[in-house]
Order: C-alpha cells, then sequence, then structure tokens
C-alpha cells in the first residue's frame, strides 16, 4: 500500500512538472516582431552613383569628435564646453541615470528579500483565530525572509523591458550629445559666415560712400544732376542698414550659442575674426558603418524591444505567483525573557496565489501591452525611414551645393568685372551714375549669395555628419 502511494504520488508530481513546465513556456513566449511592418532597406543611398551604402542599426556608442574635421580651434572649445554645460545633455544624463537605477530596484525582486524586525502589543481574548486569555503583554523580534520563484518568468521580462529601457536612454543620451555638438557647430558656422558678410556689406558701404564722394564734386562741378547726388545717398544709407541687420543677426548667433554652451548670454562673446574653417569632405562609401551607429534609430529599436518584453510581464499576471516565505527570532510575554532560548519562534512556508477573476484587468494589461509594441514597432520603422531621407536630403544638398557654388563663382567673376568697367566708363563720362550703381549692386548681392552657398555648404555637412550618426574616424 505504501508503494502505491508512492507511485501515485510520483504521477502526481511528474504530472505537476509537466504542467508548471508548460505554463512556464506559454508565458515566456513573447509576440514576434514581423519583419513586413519594417521598411526593407535600399541596397545603396540614391545619391552618391551607389556608393553610399547603408547598414541595420546597432547599439548606441561615442560619436568621435568629428568636429575637429573642420580645423577650428575656437569651434573645438566651444563644443568642449558644451559637451561639458550644455543643460540638455544634463537632463538627458539624468534620466540614464534613473533608468539605471530602475534596472537595479526592478532586479532586486528577484532576490530573496530579508528583513527585521520588532513588536510589543498587548492583547485578550481571542486573536486571529488563537485564544489568547487574560491580558497580556507579548514582545516579538526576529527576521523575515521572502523570495519569490520566477517560474513563469515575470520578474525577468519586467528586469529585461528595464534593461533594454536604460540601453534606449543611453541612446537618447549619445543622440543629445550629438545634436548638442551639430546646433554647435551649424550655430558657430553661421555666425562665421555673417562676420564675412558684414565685412563685404561695411566694404561696399566704403565703395559707395567714394561714389557718393565722386558724384556730389561732379555735381559741383555741374557735370551731373541733383538726382545723382541722391540717388548715390541712399545707396550709402540703404546698405548701412543692412550692415545693422547683419550685427543684430550676429548678436542673436552669439546668444544663442551662450545658451548652447550653458553660459549667460551676458558674459559670452566670441571675437570677430575671418572665416577660416575648413570644409571637409565625408567620403563615400561611409554610411555603411555609420549608419550603424545613429543613436535615435538605436534607441527608438530598444524601445520596441522593452515593448516585447513586458508584454511577457502582462501575459505572466493569468499564471501563478510562488513564493517561499520564513520568519525566525524570539517570542515572549515578558520582555525580560525575549532572548530566553526557550522564547525562540520559527515559521517557514511556501504560497502560491492566482487571480482567478479580476473583471478583466489582467486581459486588459495584455491588450495594453500588445498596443503599445505595435506603436513602438512602427515608431521604429518611422525613425528608420527618418534616417534614410536625412542622409538621402544631404548627399543631395552637397551635390547641389557643390554645383551652384561653381555657378555662383562664375557669377561673381562677371558681376566684379562688369562693377570695374562700369566704374571706369563713369569715370570718364561714358555711362550714367544709375549704370555704375546697378553694375555695384549686383556684385554685391552676388557676393552676398556665394557667402550663403557656402554657408550652406558648411550647414549640410554638419547635418550629413549628424544623420549618419557621427563622425568617421
Amino acid at each position: 500500500m505504501n508503494t502505491e502511494a508512492m507511485l501515485a504520488g510520483g504521477k502526481w508530481g511528474l504530472s505537476l512538472f509537466f504542467i508548471v513546465t508548460l505554463l512556464a513556456a506559454c508565458a515566456t513566449s513573447l509576440p514576434k516582431i514581423e519583419p513586413e511592418k519594417l521598411p526593407q532597406p535600399p541596397a545603396a543611398f540614391k545619391e552618391g552613383d551607389g556608393r553610399w551604402t547603408q547598414a541595420a542599426p546597432a547599439e548606441a556608442q561615442p560619436r568621435g569628435e568629428w568636429w575637429k574635421a573642420f580645423a577650428d580651434p575656437v569651434l573645438d572649445d566651444l563644443v568642449e564646453r558644451a559637451n561639458r554645460a550644455n543643460t540638455s545633455i544634463q537632463v538627458a544624463a539624468a534620466r540614464l541615470a534613473q533608468a539605471r537605477a530602475f534596472v537595479r530596484a526592478t532586479d532586486a525582486e528577484r532576490s530573496p528579500q530579508v528583513g527585521v524586525g520588532a513588536s510589543a502589543t498587548r492583547a485578550q481574548g481571542i486573536v486571529g483565530g488563537t485564544f489568547v486569555g487574560p491580558a497580556r503583554n507579548i514582545f516579538a523580534t526576529g527576521a523575515d525572509f521572502s523570495y519569490e520563484v520566477d517560474v513563469f518568468g515575470r520578474l525577468s521580462h519586467a528586469t529585461d523591458a528595464a534593461t533594454l529601457d536604460a540601453q534606449a536612454q543611453e541612446g537618447l543620451l549619445q543622440s543629445a550629445r550629438l545634436l548638442v555638438q551639430a546646433q554647435v557647430a551649424q550655430t558657430y558656422l553661421a555666425l562665421r559666415a555673417l562676420d564675412d558678410e558684414r565685412a563685404l556689406v561695411r566694404s561696399t558701404v566704403g565703395a559707395y560712400r567714394e561714389t557718393l564722394t565722386l558724384t556730389e564734386r561732379r555735381w559741383r562741378a555741374g557735370d551731373v544732376a541733383e538726382l545723382d547726388v541722391a540717388r548715390a545717398s541712399t545707396e550709402v544709407a540703404a546698405t548701412e542698414s543692412d550692415a545693422l541687420a547683419l550685427d543684430r543677426q550676429r548678436a542673436a548667433l552669439e546668444h544663442a550659442l551662450a545658451l548652447l554652451v550653458g553660459e549667460v548670454p551676458s558674459n559670452f562673446s566670441v571675437p570677430i575674426a575671418q572665416w577660416a574653417s575648413a570644409l571637409p569632405v565625408v567620403p563615400a562609401g561611409l554610411p555603411s558603418t555609420l549608419l550603424t551607429r545613429r543613436p535615435d534609430v538605436s534607441a527608438a529599436q530598444q524601445t520596441m524591444l522593452a515593448a516585447q518584453a513586458r508584454v511577457g510581464v502582462a501575459k505572466a499576471a493569468y499564471f501563478p505567483r510562488v513564493a517561499l516565505t520564513g520568519t525566525a527570532g524570539y517570542a515572549s510575554t515578558d520582555i525580560s525573557d525575549l532572548f530566553e532560548w526557550s522564547s525562540r519562534a520559527w515559521l517557514l512556508g511556501a504560497i502560491a496565489s492566482m487571480p482567478i477573476f479580476d473583471g478583466g484587468r489582467r486581459k486588459a494589461g495584455v491588450e495594453s501591452a500588445s498596443a503599445q509594441l505595435e506603436g513602438e514597432v512602427v515608431r521604429y520603422r518611422e525613425q528608420i525611414l527618418v534616417a534614410f531621407k536625412d542622409v538621402e536630403d544631404e548627399l543631395s544638398s552637397l551635390r547641389l551645393l557643390a554645383e551652384q557654388s561653381e555657378a555662383q563663382g562664375r557669377a561673381v567673376q562677371g558681376a566684379s568685372r562688369t562693377t570695374s568697367l562700369s566704374d571706369t566708363r563713369y569715370r570718364n563720362g561714358y555711362v550714367s551714375q544709375l549704370e555704375l550703381l546697378d553694375a555695384q549692386r549686383s556684385e554685391l548681392r552676388n557676393r552676398r549669395q556665394a557667402l550663403q552657398v557656402r554657408s550652406a555648404q558648411y550647414q549640410s555637412t554638419v547635418a550629413l555628419v549628424r544623420a549618419l550618426g557621427g563622425g568617421w574616424n
């Protein structure tokens, strides 16, 4: 009979083992992310004659000191100051620290929990199902122990999700750094372009004043009408107004730089200097290795995987929770006898619990987690598409700007020659002052346009570096 009981008990134990194993497998299975929901990457970017290839995003990595390719010590200093004191970077770093702390707190749930405590109570009658009798004092002290057996993967999935969230925050920190570095570089280069444009406009003011002086002299000699003097005076005043507008734009850019480097605008300044930054050329073929490091794409990927893990956490709520508990200590009605060996007490137990009816709360939890996963898949898809778009945008911009710069250079040469010939003919009385002013305005317009095209080349180069996810060293 005992043998039969043992066999029966063994069969029940085996059945229970298989049931638990099956339930655990069901609980730990995660929904698959369908490949067709993600964009199919092209073999190569459209721009660059197919030499620019792509690759899937990887983990967040350091961006490298890409700004040093511009060979500008002032820019290097500004970026380093921004890395140390920019508030957006500091906020992103704080969020990463918070996410890492949450990982440790979540993972702590998988460890045994031990606590100590003490109590003093006075009881009479039936307390907790036990007859106490006359009023008496009860003193107790001891240690409590609990450990949840993660049979169905609820805790492990929660830890995985928190870890992936932290990795996403690390990617967002890298993305914030890259964004701030790019903004510093673009703002500084725009400021240097304004310095050159200001110098050009002020030199043109000087040329207009010379023309005005010559026109006034000829007017006093009776060679020209007063209308010519008025025209020349108008050009001087209008060009001076343009120069002051450029001063205003430069002040605004300088204040924007102060904000980016985390300093008070009142104590911040960038001395006026000639624009001498080098224009680096991003070699073709590099996006195959660089786009893999684009941090915003990596962060979106980790967030999607975290949402996938949280579906597993929600599914695990359908299955029992098993916990081991224990208590060991002392209890006595007299505090002087509390730590006597005869006052010792202990308790060991196992608790299994599973809700039967919860009004649909668990089902709603699974649906919510699944919907969140679906949203993160779409967001990840969008981020990949944006990454490809950004690279294509900047590659096409650089190609077209190079052609525009060449054409604009020819326009500047032609306008400069026209001004020189008009000035000679005007001094010799062969053409009117109106023709000379038209030639001077045309040269100024074309030179300013050439500076703006050059500035756009620098801006697009920085934007391409950012689109690729960092430097190429």
